[in-house]
């Protein structure tokens, strides 16, 4: 049976909703207390929605038992204060579902879904996942194109389809411009159907252009910049946006890219939590932790931070 009772708190999805990362002590041991912090940091500056286990949150790299031990405690935190979006993508469905069961079972309020990653589906082939996803999953769902790491581009056809069963949205992290506006216009006559840019420099343009905000990283460290730039995209505050967006130009170009790793930002921003006194920053296996000059750089990006904005 299809999914049709859609939770409808929250919807639809806006604004600045962030993928959070995972505070770690270990490769499989949870930053409690870090988590903790983190969420009243970020809730605190006044995010829309908090996005779990996504690329940002390493969800991939994680153990089942310490997913479902951070999906738990993260919504014993956040109390349905704002809606919590679960990223199930796995290379197994059963996996996924697994996952989309417990999130539902702790009270989150929508799952996630990439196509699973090592086999790249055909057109066809995802139409039929998302199918299957449609009829299986306990909670509403939200698509996630990542290229990058799933090897496909979804499809407007398959997109469509996916709505036609229930899903809610889609979060385009194509990192193609192009393709985010042609995701807004396919869909621009259903308000419910949220869009959401996965490029945090595309936020104000996708914002006026019809989008319903972005799975933005930055504001893991920096939510109310974020949150500040919606709302100004909202209004078209173009003096406000032009400041907003200069300041994340600057990010982009400084502390987003200390690293030479392909996961450099999600080291970034675990690297100044952690010099701010978040939580940790040790990350699940193969990435490694900035240490050395890469740390020290930084900190003093932080420190920029600090007198330019």
């Amino acid at each position: 049976m299809y999914f049709t009772k859609l939770l409808t708190m929250f919807l639809p999805l806006k604004g600045i909703i962030p993928p959070m990362i995972t505070p770690l002590k270990s490769n499989d041991e949870l930053d409690r207390h870090g988590v903790e912090k983190l969420i009243e940091h970020i809730i605190g500056g006044g995010v829309h929605g908090l996005f779990l286990l996504g690329t940002n949150g390493e969800g991939p790299s994680l153990s089942y038992r310490i997913k479902k031990e951070f999906l738990k405690l993260s919504c014993e935190i956040i109390k349905g204060r704002v809606p919590v979006l679960v990223g199930i993508t796995d290379s197994s469905f059963a996996g996924a579902m697994e996952m989309a069961d417990y999130s539902k079972a702790v009270g989150a309020d929508s799952v996630v879904v990439a196509p699973p990653f090592y086999f790249p589906a055909t057109e066809a082939e995802m139409i039929n996942y998302v199918e299957h996803l449609a009829a299986a999953t306990p909670l509403p769902f939200v698509l996630y194109n990542m290229p990058m790491h799933t090897k496909i581009n979804l499809t407007i056809p398959t997109i469509s389809r996916a709505k036609e069963l229930g899903c809610i949205g889609i979060k385009d992290s194509s990192g193609d411009m192009a393709n985010l506006y042609m995701l807004i216009d396919a869909f621009k006559e259903d308000q419910d159907f949220a869009v959401f840019a996965g490029t945090e420099l595309y936020l104000p343009d996708a914002v006026m252009g019809g989008a319903h905000g972005a799975v933005a990283g930055g504001a893991n460290v920096f939510p109310k910049m974020f949150v500040d730039l919606y709302d100004a995209a909202m209004v078209k505050d173009y003096a406000k946006i032009s400041v907003l967006r200069d300041q994340i130009i600057w990010l982009c170009n400084t502390m987003y890219v200390v690293s030479p790793s392909a996961a450099r930002i999600t080291l970034s921003f675990k690297t100044a939590l952690s010099l701010l006194g978040i939580c940790s920053d040790e990350m699940a296996l193969p990435l490694m932790k900035l240490e050395g000059a890469e740390r020290e750089k930084i900190a003093s990006y932080l420190d920029e931070v600090k007198a330019k904005f």
